[in-house]
């Protein structure tokens, strides 16, 4: 094609998303969603994009194109060295020459156009042909600049655009995914800047970035201009919204997380690509606040919706919202390309050996992995040849010009960034776990220290010190044999619902209260229910546990509203039964402020707890937050799946008082198809279950328990533990007693101890037994379900 005949510029409106070849992925789709999706609340700045004839027109009359071709054809991308060496050259080429004539014009004519004539500030994003493509992701792989002022400014950032197609990182993340460097050209975007330096800006995935669970929007953001977030050079606020519950009009917010935010991008000085943005420090009082209302996170969530449904694949998407006007928009849309891409036929799980391992730092975790070898300290780019295979990569930060010695690390570890910067992504594609946001890794981790990464154990990755035994485990799950009962799950961690629920499964048959109490919240209840009394250093600790959320007691019900919601949306169209909190005297005085308020027991496991503990004067207004928060989760969320479960009731009395004090707290059983259950966990329960039942809807038989007070054994004493049986004669008599009273009364029966995931051989005696569901720790399910499947009567199956 001759130069006189080449397109130079497009205004983003005129693109859509077949127009790759043209203007790259980035372009192409930002002209897509203006041209089909603005009039269905998605709002994307205009502007304008050079033409990928317009950069190969660029590099054929400069001379370039052959000339850097030869340079490429001559380099091993995996010697860093020589790969850095080769890269700057390129673009030290580039930047040095003059852009050809005609194309300088079109330029101009089209930011005149652009701008009327006002100052105005613009983005120049570069837009590969091979980029943001459904099997290839190209994620930070060339540049972006922000606040750009005057024509002259954007016609350097346009050419700094075209020389980062010969970043490290692109070099060599093309040949690692086979592309031709040669067939991949650049569009350079010019789009209005959105005015987050006042505002807030970040990115979000139309699914959970680390188990590929569908039915969440995932975002990330902190104040000011977006590039913050998307280096991974600060540790953003994190939201979880059901797509479920936003179609239904519904609360949708199921998880918030407070990112430190120390520091924001803003605007600089001067218009130039050198010192067009700066970095300051964040207030500590915005730190401690959310940086999106509510409010915000539905409009945003919404949009990534419409942007999901008119792609038709899950997406990664930036956002930023502009502070001074309080609009949100869409600067950039790309499908996600590594957890979408994953065969969901088959389960990959890591287990690890850590009960007495000792935890050096924590972050939060990317990937499910575990990796593990010695740890290389790497302060910048000059320092990556340190880094050999096999080693745990430690740095204050990544980049993506590091993928090329990432792909060596059994795991990396940074004190900065969040779960969808670039460096995340990359680590994700590699399969390597990484560990974000540490903090102080590079302070507390040392050359040569033998280290074990564990991304395994939900959002919080942990490091340990020395070299750990892990193992990983697949399965393939596309044909389950049918068995004779259903199998649920105890899932005691809203971080790993995601997860879990992938693995099949009837819903969850015990999910622990205290869990998310001791996770999420970490405070006792009476001491957020009587803040103004406390020492001062109690209120200190808490008032850090506590930033972002609007009062003590709003803190303490709206991390249990999310830990339930989060359970209650990943088993969505399944029950999923909440026991109510089961702490002893002991655990709970292990809460901070805990010791203030709980009674010196001699044996906790037999004393203040359960039943007992919800209808007493002294704990009463603290169980009132927990039916707070449930009747939140099922009445205004609608998560009408969450069934309440009951433990430890001693007497038929008592349950008459829970169900009164339930109903008084806005949760009558049969009201909103509300169930109740208890806890089958005392020999008196099995003795007297027709008379237990009256008061609910069913037995969940607590196999722990019943086992230890059967057989009048501490299940926690070494010195007897070898006596404990599930399958006991004892306890199988009990067992059968409440399986065949609540099929009598035609009520629920299922069992949530320890026993089936422990004894398979317990399993398949249950469901000759007739039991209704067999609720089992998640890592135990394949096992048990083929195991049962084994022996079961075809005439059950």
């Amino acid at each position: 094609m001759s130069a006189t005949n080449i397109t130079h510029v497009i205004t983003l409106d005129k693109l859509g998303k077949d127009d790759v070849e043209k203007v790259g992925g980035k372009n192409a789709s930002l002209g897509e969603m203006i041209g089909h999706l603005s009039e269905l609340g998605v709002s994307v700045p205009g502007g304008f994009a050079t033409t990928s004839d317009a950069f190969n027109q660029f590099l054929t009359e400069t001379g370039l194109l052959n000339k850097i071709n030869d340079e490429l054809n001559r380099l091993d991308v995996n010697d860093v060295v020589k790969l850095a060496e080769t890269g700057k050259k390129i673009r030290g080429w580039i930047i040095e020459q003059e852009l050809p004539q005609d194309l300088e014009a079109a330029i101009r004519k089209q930011f005149e156009i652009m701008s009327g004539g006002d100052d105005i500030a613009v983005a120049v994003r570069s837009s590969a042909t091979a980029e943001d493509l459904p099997d290839a992701s190209f994620a930070g792989q060339q540049e972006t600049y922000l606040n750009i002022r005057g024509i002259d400014n954007v016609l350097i950032a346009i050419k700094e655009a075209f020389s980062s197609l010969y970043n490290d990182r692109a070099i060599s993340y093309r040949v690692h995914q086979g592309f031709e460097h040669a067939g991949v050209a650049l569009s350079a975007g010019v789009q209005r800047m959105v005015r987050s330096e006042t505002g807030a800006a970040g990115v979000m995935f139309t699914l959970d970035t680390e188990s590929g669970f569908d039915e969440v929007v995932f975002i990330t953001s902190s104040y000011g201009l977006g590039e913050m977030v998307v280096q991974g050079a600060v540790n953003p606020d994190e939201f979880y919204l059901s797509k479920a519950l936003l179609a239904e009009g519904r609360p949708a917010v199921v998880r918030r997380n407070l990112g430190s935010k120390h520091r924001k991008m803003i605007y600089g000085d001067e218009g130039s690509t050198a010192k067009s943005v700066r970095e300051v420090d964040v207030d500590k009082k915005e730190r401690n606040q959310f940086s999106l209302t509510t409010d915000e996170l539905t409009e945003l969530a919404k949009q990534a919706l419409v942007i999901e449904k008119h792609y038709g694949q899950p997406m990664d998407i930036e956002w930023a919202k502009d502070g001074d006007t309080g609009e949100i928009f869409i600067v950039q849309a790309r499908p996600e390309t590594v957890k979408s891409r994953e065969d969901r036929n088959v389960m990959e799980s890591y287990t690890i050996s850590s009960a007495n391992a000792k935890i050096v730092c924590e972050g939060r975790s990317i990937g499910q992995r575990i990796g593990a070898g010695k740890v290389r300290v790497v302060n910048d780019l000059s320092e990556m040849d340190k880094v050999e295979d096999g080693d745990v990569l430690v740095s204050d930060m990544t980049d993506p010009d590091w993928e090329p010695v990432m792909k060596r690390a059994s795991a990396i570890i940074t004190n900065r960034g969040g779960r969808t910067c670039h460096a995340a992504i990359i680590a994700r594609e590699l399969g390597v776990p990484a560990i974000v946001g540490c903090g102080n890794a590079t302070e507390l981790l040392t050359d040569g220290m033998a280290v074990t990464a564990s991304c395994a154990e939900g959002d919080t990755g942990f490091i340990y010190e020395g070299i750990l035994d892990f193992g990983m485990h697949s399965n393939s799950i596309d044909a389950m044999p049918e068995i004779g009962f259903k199998i649920m799950m105890n899932v005691a961690n809203p971080d790993r619902a995601f997860t879990f629920a992938q693995i099949p499964n009837e819903g969850i048959g015990l999910a622990r209260l205290e869990f998310i109490i001791n996770r999420m919240i970490g405070v006792h209840p009476k001491a957020l229910l009587n803040m103004n009394t406390l020492p001062r250093e109690i209120t200190q600790a808490i008032n850090e546990r506590i930033a972002g959320y609007a009062s003590p007691v709003d803190f303490y019900v709206d991390k249990l509203v999310e830990g339930i919601s989060t359970l209650a949306v990943a088993f969505r169209d399944k029950p999923v039964i909440v026991r109510m909190s089961d702490f002893k005297s002991n655990e709970y005085a292990n809460l901070i402020g805990g010791k203030l308020y709980e009674p010196s027991e001699e044996n906790p496991m037999l004393g203040f707890r359960g039943a007992s503990r919800y209808v007493s004067d002294n704990f009463r207004d603290c169980f009132e937050l927990e039916c707070r928060a449930l009747k939140r989760v099922r009445n205004e969320m609608g998560l009408t799946n969450v069934k309440i479960m009951i433990p430890f009731v001693r007497t038929t009395e008592e349950a008459r008082q829970v169900v009164e004090l339930l109903e008084k707290n806005g949760l009558k059983r049969g009201e909103n198809s509300l169930e109740l259950i208890m806890m089958c966990e005392l020999p008196t329960n099995a003795l007297l279950a027709d008379e237990f039942l009256q008061y609910f809807d069913g037995f969940s038989i607590g196999s722990n328990d019943l086992t230890q007070l059967t057989l009048g054994l501490d299940r926690d004493s070494g010195i007897v533990s070898h006596l404990f049986d599930e399958r006991d004669p004892a306890v199988k008599k009990l067992l059968t007693m409440a399986i065949q009273e609540c099929r009598k009364q035609g009520k629920y029966v299922g069992i949530c101890g320890q026993g089936p995931s422990d004894h398979p051989d317990l399993a398949s005696w249950l469901m000759e037994q007739g039991i209704d569901s067999v609720s089992l720790n998640p890592d135990s399910v394949l096992d048990t379900w083929f195991f049962v499947s084994d022996v079961t009567p075809e005439h059950q199956k």
